[in-house]
């Protein structure tokens, strides 16, 4: 859904040239596409280090297949957990290990099993939220940073073209189409910045947001496991993440 919000956005651009009775192929420059994307790109290569680079490429995929998070799941997996170590023992929770669906749940439960006290499992917990978000938020700033960049570089595009335009002034019959091509630099950088990269920083800052809020939901459950609560009582705490009443859930 992400993906094809891009997507209809472009179209919507594409069939309104089409509607006015323009060419939508005059959209296609490569000299307007390498200004705009490639300097918007080597703009935000001297801003951000490398390892960044490389994490914002890999959350871009989020844009077209977002990770699953399944706040429901998880809840009944913590129930789970807290009925079998009331009844069997914390021990007994390293058969659950393996139905976790990450590695921060699954750290969690080995630190409950290996008897690590509530305090230090906590903490353990929201220091590794935090590493996590500190190491992702500037991939997202990435993204945002590239859209602020793209319409300056569509303005050197155009720049530059313009001034190809102007060798063309004994040419009347070459000017008028050169001018239009200067401009298509303009609207790729406004394109990029917003309907892609804006957007895509954005996206992927509320995917962080969804995963720190899971990543909350899942320290909690465990410290309750932990501290012995019934699977009633984590039933309340859970509803405050998922929104269902524990009566009801």
């Amino acid at each position: 859904m992400n993906f094809l919000g891009v997507l209809v956005g472009i179209g919507c651009i594409i069939t309104s040239m089409m509607l006015e009775g323009t060419s939508p192929g005059i959209l296609l420059n490569v000299p307007a596409f390498l200004v705009v994307c490639g300097a918007a790109f080597g703009a935000c290569m001297v801003q951000f280090a490398l390892p960044v680079i490389i994490g914002a490429l890999k959350c871009f995929i989020w844009i077209i297949a977002p990770p699953h998070i399944n706040f429901d799941a998880q809840v009944e997996l913590l129930i789970s957990m807290a009925t079998t170590a009331r009844q069997q023992g914390l021990l007994a929770l390293e058969n659950s290990i393996g139905s976790a669906n990450d590695d921060f749940t699954r750290d969690g439960i080995q630190m409950v099993v290996d008897g690590v006290d509530k305090e230090s499992l906590q903490a353990l917990l929201e220091n590794a939220i935090a590493i996590e978000q500190e190491k992702l938020e500037p991939c997202a700033k990435f993204w945002e940073t590239m859209g602020g960049y793209a319409p300056t570089m569509g303005i050197i595009g155009a720049v530059l073209g313009l001034i190809h335009a102007m060798t063309l002034l004994e040419r009347p019959d070459l000017l008028g189409p050169a001018v239009a091509v200067a401009f298509v630099a303009t609207i790729y950088g406004l394109i990029l910045a917003n309907l892609i990269s804006i957007p895509s920083g954005n996206r992927i800052k509320t995917i962080l947001g969804e995963q720190a809020l899971y990543k909350m939901m899942t320290l909690e459950g465990l410290v309750s496991i932990a501290s012995g609560e019934n699977s009633m009582m984590l039933k309340r705490r859970m509803a405050v993440y998922t929104g269902k009443s524990a009566e009801g859930g």
